[in-house]
């Protein structure tokens, strides 16, 4: 069963009348008819099995509650150095599937690639666009936020622990902090990836300052994105899986 997203607020027994743009895909490209059901979600992570009621405008009856957990345990913020080429797109395709909650880019000092700032909110909206995709084909609760941050703006919250994938880390052989952070069952994580040519010892430093820890990936080194997709499914063997 097919999985869309509303701004509208849904509660059950609902009838509410869903946006254009939706209206457009399920009736329009879809083709869907008066009793068709789909999966519908609000901004409040509350998923529901609607009954489309009209078509023109889309008016859908708000029915059976979905309560399956799909969302990881632990809120992941992935923070990446700008890549080249399409992988921005790709990391958030995939980092959605995997179940990130935010997914920020930052111009790196050692990057080959930047984004200008004139370029950046034309990126963003593509990027959200692909992010509401992807939650939509995995069937998540909430769509992660795509944004443009400087590194040097970049704080930890309240209760949020604070990794570097940090390749000399995993060189020196590093291999238990992630571990060890996930197993202290944090409620919220972020953490850093440098682009192709790597995040610089200054930028390690500034981020140590303010409370991030470089820790390794494993013994190989990854390409910057397959990095962040690698965290995600680490977080989800070691959180979602241990009781199976």
């Amino acid at each position: 069963m097919m999985r869309f997203f509303t701004q509208q607020p849904l509660t059950l027994g609902a009838r509410v009348t869903l946006e254009p743009a939706l209206q457009k895909h399920a009736i329009k490209v879809l083709r869907l008819a008066e009793g068709a059901q789909f999966e519908l979600a609000d901004d409040r992570q509350h998923a529901f099995v609607a009954t489309i009621q009209t078509t023109a405008p889309l008016v859908v009856s708000v029915d059976t509650p979905i309560t399956r957990v799909v969302e990881l345990p632990v809120c992941t913020r992935l923070i990446c150095g700008v890549p080249k080429g399409d992988k921005a797109d790709w990391i958030v395709q995939k980092a959605t599937e995997l179940g990130a909650s935010q997914i920020t880019f930052f111009n790196s000092q050692w990057a080959t690639a930047k984004w200008k700032a004139e370029r950046v909110a034309k990126k963003l909206t593509r990027l959200q666009a692909i992010a509401q995709g992807a939650a939509e084909q995995s069937h998540r609760d909430r769509i992660p936020t795509v944004s443009f941050a400087r590194l040097a703006d970049l704080t930890l919250e309240e209760g949020q622990v604070g990794l570097i994938a940090y390749e000399e880390a995993a060189k020196a052989g590093e291999a238990a902090t992630l571990v060890q952070t996930i197993a202290k069952q944090p409620q919220a994580l972020a953490c850093v990836f440098g682009p192709e040519g790597g995040i610089s010892p200054e930028e390690v430093t500034a981020l140590t300052a303010r409370g991030f820890i470089p820790a390794g990936l494993g013994p190989r080194i990854m390409r910057t994105e397959t990095a962040p997709l690698y965290l995600l499914s680490a977080i989800s063997a070691l959180t979602e899986l241990q009781e199976i």
